[in-house]
């Protein structure tokens, strides 16, 4: 039997926000496996499916460059230890210099982004110069360039801290559809959906999802096929929830962002789809 201390307990009620009592029955349960106490702690209603997601505690700042013609994008994540130095003119003119040298130059990891020359100087260099000048672990924690035969648009949230990169497969899109587009990342943003459609969920995905619904119906006390109905309505619930073109369109509630994307089919006068997204929150695990 493993032992469980005051540190694992508070570990799993971080991630869950469940009862001390709780988390402490999960671990004993579990044997103090993290993962299956969660699962627990889940079925039981003890926990929400998507209320706690891990973070780690770092500052720091998210940026995103595109390019004229909306076809490449760049997004990079520099992080740093206090609110102070990620507000700092300095280290703001540092994430600039990243994500611009990124959006110019293709790289292969962080050894080749590190190389890139920024006039007389590499971004390395950069680096280590904005790492003396604050004492503060200092590091470009992740980093992407994103290529699109069609459109792509990006949003970043005030303070820099959230940023959404969001592909269509049509390509010229006018001003107004773009808009549109733009509208959609800022509902990623806000809705944090998990897939695009329901085509995009995998299988074990909504295999646990019902499991967990149908434990809950049973726990209040329905009979299994009753239980198995409710799971497949909760199920519907998911959906609308997680994938981004059933959501409820957050500026016109009266209507979902697939409906946002026939708008923008129609104004460029040929079928058009959101291909991918990428949501960028400061500190989250990836």
């Amino acid at each position: 039997m493993a032992e469980i201390t005051p540190q694992m307990v508070k570990t799993l009620r971080d991630k869950t926000g469940a009862g001390m009592a709780d988390c402490k029955k999960a671990l004993v349960e579990s044997n103090g496996d993290l993962n299956e106490a969660i699962e627990l702690l889940r079925k039981k209603g003890a926990a929400s499916a998507a209320k706690r997601s891990d973070r780690v505690a770092n500052e720091g700042a998210i940026a995103t460059r595109l390019t004229d013609d909306k076809q490449l994008a760049a997004v990079v994540e520099i992080n740093c230890e206090t609110d102070f130095v990620a507000r700092n003119a300095e280290f703001e003119a540092y994430v600039n210099n990243v994500v611009d040298a990124l959006l110019q130059n293709e790289v292969n990891g962080i050894d080749e982004l590190l190389k890139i020359k920024v006039g007389n100087d590499t971004i390395e260099g950069m680096h280590n110069e904005i790492l003396a000048k604050f004492s503060e672990k200092i590091e470009i924690r992740r980093f992407e360039r994103i290529k699109s035969n069609g459109t792509i648009a990006t949003y970043n949230h005030a303070g820099n801290k959230l940023a959404v990169v969001i592909e269509m497969s049509t390509a010229n899109l006018s001003d107004a559809a773009f808009a549109l587009v733009r509208d959609i990342a800022m509902q990623i943003a806000a809705m944090n959906p998990q897939f695009v459609d329901r085509s995009d969920v995998d299988q074990a995905t909504l295999l646990k999802e019902k499991e967990i619904y149908k434990q809950q119906a049973i726990d209040a006390g329905k009979p299994a096929d009753i239980a198995e109905r409710i799971a497949d309505g909760k199920l519907e619930k998911f959906y609308q929830e997680q994938c981004l073109v059933e959501q409820a369109f957050v500026k016109d509630g009266n209507k979902t962002v697939g409906d946002v994307v026939k708008e923008i089919a129609a104004i460029a006068g040929t079928d058009t789809k959101i291909t991918n997204f990428r949501r960028y929150q400061l500190g989250e695990e990836n």
